[in-house]
């Protein structure tokens, strides 16, 4: 998008302090990201974790424009997600090891990211599955009457799936405030986007009876400027909105098993061409006034947590077992008392030495 179109969608060019923003999302995200796939290839990182690289401005516009009042439902690919809403990057790390000082105290694991405090209502590790709960979460939005917005991130292989038809529809039919948005890397695990659809996938939302719209993934303000439209349109009752952010995924789809033989090495490299990180880098310092010390601070800031992070997240503890059954339910009912004091019991003579 050009400086015509960005004003046309928003009525002004962002803000120094956004873009500002955005940048130290793109950075954390990629460091913590790049540390991550280094602690699992070494093993440990004790689970599957999915690299967001590539994906970062669809993120980080995301987490300029909702609100803090504002839900967000992401997938198992949720780095960028999470840290752009808020949450904490030390809770986001230890629920990576399972420790008990992560956002789901060490229960969720790398999929399972929650912290209803930054209004990230869930993370879900079934492809689709995220949508028809943001679909709920946009009915009581909409009962509660008090201009919140849902959003929902998918990946193109979800657009496959019956449940993104189902919370479409739902949406469409009630006019619910969420904001659907497609982070199209171009990769279903190994599955190319023109191999899942004969049109593009925001044409899909025409279907249903409201706009889609695609915009460049890795243009920064491109992303900020339709994400901000869009959200802005769902909050005033004209929602819902499909967003298909056209993007790559630079490393693989998960660090457990997925050589990458299915796509060309010089594909990464055009790709690496369009680094939205080095976009925003070089517009701060054209238009913005950021100058080097900015970003050898933000730089410098994001190399030293992820050079921590190995001592940081080994000097936590790991979930008690006792606590299996906390969080299950806001009113623990009486038969889960009943397992739980069951299982107490179990671990005391486990220790014992009587199992």
């Amino acid at each position: 998008m050009t400086d015509t179109a960005h004003r046309t969608a928003t009525g002004a060019l962002p803000s120094v302090a956004e873009l500002e923003r955005m940048y130290w999302v793109m950075v954390t995200t990629t460091l913590a990201d790049a540390r991550a796939q280094q602690e699992a290839k070494a093993g440990r990182l004790q689970a599957a974790f999915y690299p967001v690289r590539g994906m970062e401005a669809v993120c980080a516009a995301l987490g300029v424009v909702l609100q803090p009042r504002d839900r967000l439902v992401s997938t198992y690919r949720n780095l960028g997600d999470a840290v752009a809403k808020g949450v904490p990057l030390k809770s986001i790390v230890a629920e990576l090891y399972g420790r008990v000082d992560g956002v789901s105290k060490g229960k969720g694991g790398p999929m399972h990211l929650q912290d209803d405090a930054a209004g990230l209502t869930a993370t879900t590790g079934v492809v689709g599955s995220g949508l028809p709960i943001a679909a709920g979460l946009g009915i009581a939005a909409q009962l509660d009457g008090d201009g919140k917005v849902v959003a929902v991130t998918f990946g193109d292989g979800a657009t496959s799936i019956g449940a993104f038809h189902e919370a479409m529809n739902m949406a469409a039919l009630w006019r619910l405030p969420v904001l659907f948005v497609c982070q199209n890397n171009q990769w279903a695990i190994s599955e190319p986007t023109e191999r899942q659809s004969r049109l593009p996938l925001y044409q899909r939302a025409r279907g249903y009876g409201f706009p889609g719209i695609r915009v460049d993934g890795n243009d920064v303000l491109g992303c900020l400027a339709v994400t901000r439209w869009a959200l802005e349109a769902c909050r005033h009752g004209n929602g819902p909105v499909l967003i298909e952010a056209f993007t790559y995924r630079m490393d693989a789809h998960t660090t457990t098993d997925d050589p990458t033989r299915y796509r060309l090495s010089d594909e990464v490299e055009t790709w690496k061409l369009k680094d939205p990180i080095e976009r925003v880098r070089v517009y701060l310092t054209r238009n913005g006034g950021a100058d080097a010390s900015f970003f050898e601070q933000v730089e410098a800031e994001a190399d030293e947590f992820a050079a921590d992070l190995r001592e940081f997240v080994f000097n936590m503890e790991d979930p008690p077992p006792e606590r299996i059954f906390d969080n299950v339910y806001a009113e623990p009912s009486a038969q889960l008392e009943a397992q739980r004091e069951e299982f107490l019991a179990y671990l005391a003579g486990f220790e014992g030495g009587e199992h």
